[in-house]
């Protein structure tokens, strides 16, 4: 696979000047619409979960005619609702020596030096009202015993910023967005769509107006028009079959939102969590997450022996090797997850692995149990440690967890400007569905602060600016309407007609296996090249084999399935042709060509010092262009978590 490089791409909407300032700035010069206005203006919001959910509420709220969408029966169902461990924000409640400059200088270091200093600044800016928004609707953070709200510790800091609800932050931090989202449907502001999938972006004049999408139940093709399109749909970790996404989640809004025109950022830049549970069989359709907060407690080790296979209680302390705390003494178990995963995986890789195959490491509270009581550390992580039990069959109170590194989040995503708005006028990406805000890693934590600060407060200015300065968006053509509804509707028979003998799951399960084998946590030349030789080849085999039972008319799971897998294979393509570009390792991007005499990442920041924003080209060859990454306030040096 092939691509050209095209003219540089810049992001003209951040302001100039402090960067404490920009978004104020920002702010101010946004053009208003006035509140009759707004109730002529029409916005589609693509996915409920925290970004998706928040951004409809509040455009709601704000007077808009909002139309949202989700696949799912209840917008209570997005994916949000598995994050687990917390949000950050930079309240400094523990007078620990926090700010908002930390917060910004530990996600622009934990990113690895591939983010926007505008972007991040304004997140860590914003996260403070999040906090506030949050507890006003009532979400139930937990509570110190004089009744403050409590935080904890995640990767990546030395300070204690994560704002938590037990195991269930992603949980109640969506309920509160979808009871305000509820009631903005109440009202009459907000049209509710379930079960209806997004299959294609409507451009006419050279703006996004609309959406195709496809009534899961009946079947029916039906087009939606607006004066803007939110995509919140979120990141595209399945495209590795197991990850610790639920298994609806798919590249396939913004996927077919880039084939209109969409430039795609760093799609590359995938990120593997350290505490998942392993692996358990040849089978399994995907993987668990264990949050990251149990690193506060938990201490990671595995035997210093090669192939020791004892039980872990029977392994003394001395033949123990606590290798986070040994290789990286000043952040010990809470170094950032790219850190940790590939600290996993060395160790596994020497024959010091646990559990079936090798491929684990232990997760240990037993200091925490000694220290605080094991009815502490229930009230801590109780539903975490059930949940683990009920999958494994293992008490992790009495003996260790197993953990091992997967496919977890997605740095890369649609490239959007200061506004979130993509390159194709009138289109706003949000949430992981964009790239803007992690660099080549995120902290742990950090993506539901971005979902939130897009949703309630970034896009609702930013959207009032463009829907105020575009003036008279005038008539969609007709002409414009069928071309999208055509290009669905060929895809759909294409699909049909195949009639093969293998399913679409059997093709994603042996697409996912390449990307880990060839694209996952260590990349190299040799890899990068395997896998565009073997992706190609098999998506052939798909369009010839491809077995899709049934009609569209109806229910059709095999369908939707299907659908989803074929934008899987494209994307696969354009994540190995930005890997196999890309000659430097940072974050969670490792080349196995470029790393310093310690195995640590080694980037190359005068070659690579950009975003690389993809084009799609319909013949196939890919066009490059690169965003130039200016650093003033964070000086580029080599991370070091030691």
């Amino acid at each position: 696979m092939h691509y050209t490089v095209g003219e540089p791409i810049q992001d003209a909407k951040a302001p100039e000047g402090p960067v404490e300032e920009r978004w104020d700035k920002r702010r101010f010069a946004a053009k208003l619409v006035n509140p009759a206005n707004k109730r002529k203006l029409r916005v589609i919001v693509i996915g409920t979960g925290l970004a998706g959910g928040s951004a409809a509420a509040t455009l709601g709220e704000l007077g808009y005619q909002v139309t949202s969408f989700c696949y799912q029966d209840s917008p209570r169902r997005a994916h949000s609702i598995a994050a687990q461990g917390g949000i950050n924000a930079a309240k400094n409640y523990r007078g620990d020596g926090d700010s908002i400059y930390r917060l910004f200088y530990d996600t622009v270091k934990g990113g690895d030096f591939r983010s926007r200093e505008s972007n991040v600044y304004r997140l860590a800016q914003v996260s403070v009202n999040i906090i506030d928004q949050a507890v006003a609707q009532g979400v139930p953070f937990a509570r110190e015993y004089g009744g403050l709200l409590d935080t904890r510790s995640f990767g990546g800091a030395q300070v204690s910023r994560t704002f938590y609800a037990r195991g269930q932050t992603g949980q109640q931090l969506l309920l509160g967005a979808y009871q305000a989202l509820e009631r903005q449907i109440a009202a009459g502001t907000v049209t509710m769509h379930t079960r209806h999938e997004m299959l294609d972006v409507i451009v006419s004049g050279g703006r996004a107006r609309g959406v195709v999408v496809r009534d899961m139940v009946t079947g029916e093709i039906e087009t939606h028009l607006a004066d803007a399109v939110v995509l919140a749909s979120g990141g595209y970790g399945n495209v590795f079959f197991l990850s610790t996404n639920a298994k609806g989640c798919n590249t396939t809004a913004i996927w077919r939102a880039h084939r209109r025109g969409a430039y795609f950022g760093n799609p590359c830049y995938t990120q593997i969590h350290p505490t998942c549970i392993p692996v358990s069989g040849e089978y399994q359709s995907k993987l668990t997450l264990m949050s990251e907060s149990l690193r506060n407690d938990g201490r990671v080790w595995v035997p210093k022996t090669k192939g020791d296979s004892r039980p872990a209680h029977e392994i003394p302390e001395v033949e123990r090797d606590y290798y986070l705390e040994r290789i990286y003494p000043s952040f010990g178990n809470l170094v950032p997850r790219d850190i940790a995963s590939r600290a996993a995986k060395n160790v596994c890789d020497e024959g010091r692995g646990v559990g079936p195959g090798g491929l684990g490491v232990y997760l240990d509270f037993a200091d925490a149990i000694r220290r605080l009581g094991r009815d502490a550390v229930e009230k801590k992580y109780g539903n975490l440690f059930e949940m683990y039990e009920r999958i494994t069959g293992e008490n992790p109170y009495e003996q260790p967890m197993r953990i091992y590194p997967a496919v977890h989040y997605t740095m890369g995503g649609l490239w959007v400007d200061y506004d979130l708005q993509s390159t194709v006028p009138g289109l706003f990406v949000i949430g992981e569905a964009n790239f803007s805000d992690h660099g080549a890693n995120r902290l742990g934590a950090s993506a539901l602060m971005q979902g939130l600060a897009d949703g309630y407060f970034v896009l609702p200015t930013t959207v009032g600016d463009y829907l105020a300065g575009a003036g008279d968006f005038g008539d969609i053509a007709q002409e414009d309407i069928e071309e999208a509804v055509g290009q669905v509707q060929d895809k759909i028979d294409r699909l049909l007609s195949v009639q093969g003998d293998r399913t679409a799951d059997s093709f994603h399960r042996e697409l996912g296996k390449i990307m880990w084998d060839y694209c996952g946590m260590e990349r190299s030349e040799e890899s990068l090249r395997k896998a565009l030789e073997l992706i190609p080849e098999l998506k052939k085999e798909f369009w010839a084999r491809v077995k899709v039972s049934g009609v569209n008319e109806e229910l059709n799971q095999a369908l939707e399935r299907a659908g989803r897998v074929a934008d899987f294979f494209e994307l696969a393509e354009l994540m190995c042709l930005d890997a196999l570009h890309r000659t430097e390792s940072c974050g969670g991007h490792f080349r196995a060509e470029s790393q310093t005499e310690e195995g640590e990442a080694l980037r190359d920041d005068d070659a690579f010092a950009y975003v690389a924003a993809w084009e799609w080209n319909p013949d196939g060859t890919p066009v490059l262009h690169k965003e130039t990454l200016e650093y003033e306030y964070v000086k580029m040096t080599q991370r070091s978590y030691k």
